[in-house]
Protein backbone atom coordinates (compact mmCIF):
# COMPACT_ATOMS: atom_id res chain seq x y z
CA UNK A 1 0.00 0.00 0.00
CA UNK A 2 1.25 3.89 -0.78
CA UNK A 3 1.66 6.39 0.71
CA UNK A 4 1.82 10.07 -0.42
CA UNK A 5 4.07 10.60 -3.02
CA UNK A 6 5.03 6.97 -3.13
CA UNK A 7 6.39 6.09 0.55
CA UNK A 8 5.75 3.24 2.29
CA UNK A 9 3.20 2.86 4.94
CA UNK A 10 4.62 1.61 8.29
CA UNK A 11 3.17 0.39 11.55
CA UNK A 12 4.40 -0.05 14.84
CA UNK A 13 3.16 -2.25 17.78
CA UNK A 14 4.43 -1.97 21.43
CA UNK A 15 3.79 -3.99 23.96
CA UNK A 16 5.03 -5.91 27.46
CA UNK A 17 5.07 -9.36 27.44
CA UNK A 18 5.35 -11.78 30.69
CA UNK A 19 7.30 -15.11 31.17
CA UNK A 20 5.55 -17.96 29.44
CA UNK A 21 2.68 -15.93 27.70
CA UNK A 22 1.43 -14.87 23.99
CA UNK A 23 0.33 -11.82 22.89
CA UNK A 24 -1.36 -11.37 19.40
CA UNK A 25 -1.32 -8.60 17.10
CA UNK A 26 -4.47 -8.22 15.17
CA UNK A 27 -3.50 -7.94 11.36
CA UNK A 28 -6.53 -10.16 9.52
CA UNK A 29 -8.47 -8.34 7.04
CA UNK A 30 -12.01 -9.08 5.28
CA UNK A 31 -10.44 -9.82 1.69
CA UNK A 32 -6.59 -10.64 3.09
CA UNK A 33 -5.44 -7.93 0.02
CA UNK A 34 -3.22 -6.33 3.02
CA UNK A 35 0.43 -7.84 3.01
CA UNK A 36 2.70 -6.93 5.54
CA UNK A 37 6.85 -7.73 6.43
CA UNK A 38 8.46 -7.44 9.09
CA UNK A 39 10.75 -4.36 9.10
CA UNK A 40 12.30 -3.95 12.85
CA UNK A 41 11.87 -6.29 15.62
CA UNK A 42 13.06 -5.39 19.56
CA UNK A 43 13.49 -6.12 22.95
CA UNK A 44 14.18 -4.92 26.09
CA UNK A 45 13.82 -5.94 30.03
CA UNK A 46 10.74 -4.59 31.79
CA UNK A 47 13.88 -3.40 34.40
CA UNK A 48 17.06 -3.04 32.83
CA UNK A 49 20.43 -2.73 34.79
CA UNK A 50 18.63 -3.57 37.93
CA UNK A 51 20.52 -6.86 38.58
CA UNK A 52 19.41 -10.35 39.08
CA UNK A 53 20.73 -11.32 35.24
CA UNK A 54 18.30 -12.51 32.84
CA UNK A 55 18.05 -14.50 29.37
CA UNK A 56 15.17 -14.16 27.70
CA UNK A 57 13.81 -15.74 23.60
CA UNK A 58 11.33 -13.64 22.54
CA UNK A 59 9.75 -15.24 19.09
CA UNK A 60 6.99 -13.75 16.60
CA UNK A 61 4.68 -16.60 14.93
CA UNK A 62 2.16 -17.03 12.13
CA UNK A 63 0.02 -19.35 14.30
CA UNK A 64 -1.18 -19.29 17.77
CA UNK A 65 1.23 -21.16 19.89
CA UNK A 66 0.02 -23.91 22.26
CA UNK A 67 3.32 -24.04 24.66
CA UNK A 68 5.66 -21.26 25.21
CA UNK A 69 9.20 -22.57 25.59
CA UNK A 70 13.15 -20.93 24.89
CA UNK A 71 13.89 -23.45 21.73
CA UNK A 72 14.59 -21.47 18.66
CA UNK A 73 14.43 -23.57 15.42
CA UNK A 74 15.06 -21.25 12.04
CA UNK A 75 13.06 -24.66 10.07
CA UNK A 76 10.12 -24.28 11.50
CA UNK A 77 8.17 -22.44 8.77
CA UNK A 78 5.63 -20.51 11.28
CA UNK A 79 8.38 -18.62 12.64
CA UNK A 80 9.09 -15.18 11.19
CA UNK A 81 11.98 -13.98 13.58
CA UNK A 82 13.74 -13.81 16.49
CA UNK A 83 14.88 -12.18 19.78
CA UNK A 84 17.30 -13.28 22.41
CA UNK A 85 18.21 -10.69 24.84
CA UNK A 86 20.67 -11.50 27.87
CA UNK A 87 21.74 -9.16 30.93
CA UNK A 88 24.08 -10.63 33.66
CA UNK A 89 24.23 -9.24 36.82
CA UNK A 90 27.67 -8.11 36.98
CA UNK A 91 27.53 -6.88 33.50
CA UNK A 92 26.27 -3.33 33.10
CA UNK A 93 25.43 -3.68 29.43
CA UNK A 94 22.75 -6.03 27.89
CA UNK A 95 22.90 -8.11 24.69
CA UNK A 96 20.49 -8.38 22.62
CA UNK A 97 20.29 -10.26 19.04
CA UNK A 98 17.50 -9.96 16.91
CA UNK A 99 16.96 -11.83 13.63
CA UNK A 100 13.60 -11.35 11.27
CA UNK A 101 12.84 -12.84 7.97
CA UNK A 102 11.91 -10.05 6.16
CA UNK A 103 11.14 -11.48 3.09
CA UNK A 104 8.31 -13.36 4.32
CA UNK A 105 5.37 -11.88 3.69
CA UNK A 106 2.06 -12.68 5.40
CA UNK A 107 -1.51 -11.19 5.71
CA UNK A 108 -3.35 -13.06 8.75
CA UNK A 109 -2.42 -12.29 12.48
CA UNK A 110 0.99 -13.01 14.38
CA UNK A 111 1.97 -14.03 17.66
CA UNK A 112 4.65 -12.84 20.00
CA UNK A 113 5.45 -15.53 22.70
CA UNK A 114 8.07 -14.84 25.41
CA UNK A 115 9.84 -17.12 27.56
CA UNK A 116 12.35 -16.09 30.24
CA UNK A 117 14.83 -18.99 30.61
CA UNK A 118 16.79 -17.71 33.92
CA UNK A 119 13.58 -16.58 35.72
CA UNK A 120 10.48 -14.56 35.17
CA UNK A 121 11.26 -11.16 33.93
CA UNK A 122 8.55 -9.42 31.77
CA UNK A 123 9.69 -8.29 28.29
CA UNK A 124 8.89 -5.12 26.41
CA UNK A 125 8.76 -5.97 22.53
CA UNK A 126 8.87 -3.26 19.43
CA UNK A 127 7.77 -4.17 16.54
CA UNK A 128 7.76 -2.15 12.64
CA UNK A 129 5.76 -3.53 9.98
CA UNK A 130 5.88 -2.61 6.17
CA UNK A 131 1.76 -3.02 4.96
CA UNK A 132 2.14 -4.04 1.46
CA UNK A 133 -0.39 -4.32 -0.92
CA UNK A 134 -1.60 -7.85 -2.40
CA UNK A 135 -2.34 -8.19 -5.89
CA UNK A 136 -5.38 -11.58 -6.11
CA UNK A 137 -2.69 -13.91 -6.49
CA UNK A 138 0.06 -12.88 -4.10
CA UNK A 139 -3.05 -12.69 -1.90
CA UNK A 140 -4.07 -16.41 -2.30
CA UNK A 141 -0.70 -17.71 -2.28
CA UNK A 142 -0.33 -15.87 1.39
CA UNK A 143 -3.86 -16.78 3.04
CA UNK A 144 -3.38 -20.65 1.24
CA UNK A 145 0.21 -20.67 2.99
CA UNK A 146 -1.07 -19.52 5.99
CA UNK A 147 -4.07 -21.88 6.44
CA UNK A 148 -1.69 -24.44 5.84
CA UNK A 149 0.19 -23.53 8.33
CA UNK A 150 -2.63 -23.64 10.89
CA UNK A 151 -3.10 -27.42 9.55
CA UNK A 152 0.28 -28.66 10.81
Amino acid sequence: MECYEGATMIKSFRGQIEDGEQDTILLHTNNGSTGYRILKFQVMLESPGVGGGTESICKIWKVKQTAVDGLVNFSDPTLLGAAYYVEQDAAGYPLSENIIFDQEIFNQDIYITQKDVDGSHSINYYIELEQVKLDISQNTVATLKDMRMYNL
